[in-house]
């Protein structure tokens, strides 16, 4: 009878552990989602929906740049960028592949001084950006992209545009940004 309760003890534990267990990764899964949102489901699609590894990228991504010590900027250094990313956006009309080069160049230097990987790693300096602004980082993909590809001028616009939410959440002290109106990209100048 002592031997029974023991067996019955020894599964009910285990299926306990088991339960939990489960619990903890499909949390993980979500917490993973709601942290990187499109982020996520753009991670799931690269590795052809297999989400066990994509959460372990994503995971590996939270492990390599979750503690990162962001800097803030000084005024004069906000200051300097707002006036480049107004330059940029100002050169899109004459020429948008440069406009594109120098928002590229622009959120490169940006992150970097915010203590962001610098480097040549493009690849690297975006996973460690997704960790902290996943909402925000497709938009410098499509800017880094699109200044290297043959794409439309709307394309680019659209690119840009897209850009200006990192921009300006790297830009901002903490982590939402201020919001800032694109109006002024003409809508379909010069497409091609």
């Amino acid at each position: 009878m002592t031997t029974a309760i023991i067996i019955i003890a020894v599964v009910a534990v285990a299926a306990v552990a088991a339960f939990f267990l489960l619990r903890g990764r499909t949390a993980g899964g979500r917490g993973l989602r709601g942290r990187f949102g499109p982020e996520y489901d753009r991670v799931v699609a690269r590795h052809g929906g297999d989400t066990a590894a994509a959460e372990q990228e994503l995971g590996e991504r939270v492990k390599r740049h979750g503690h990162l010590d962001v800097r803030p900027l000084t005024e004069e250094a906000r200051a300097r960028y707002a006036a480049r990313w107004a330059s940029a956006q100002e050169l899109f009309v004459e020429s948008p592949e440069r406009s594109l080069t120098e928002a590229d160049a622009l959120l490169a230097d940006l992150s970097r001084e915010r203590g962001f990987p610098g480097g040549e790693d493009f690849r690297d300096r975006t996973d460690a950006i997704s960790v902290h602004h996943a909402a925000h980082v497709d938009g410098y993909r499509r800017v880094h992209a699109a200044r290297r590809g043959d794409v439309s001028t709307e394309e680019m616009r659209e690119a840009l545009v897209e850009a200006r939410g990192l921009f300006d959440v790297l830009l901002a002290d903490g982590s939402s940004g201020h919001e800032h109106s694109n109006s002024h990209l003409v809508k379909g100048r010069g497409t091609s």
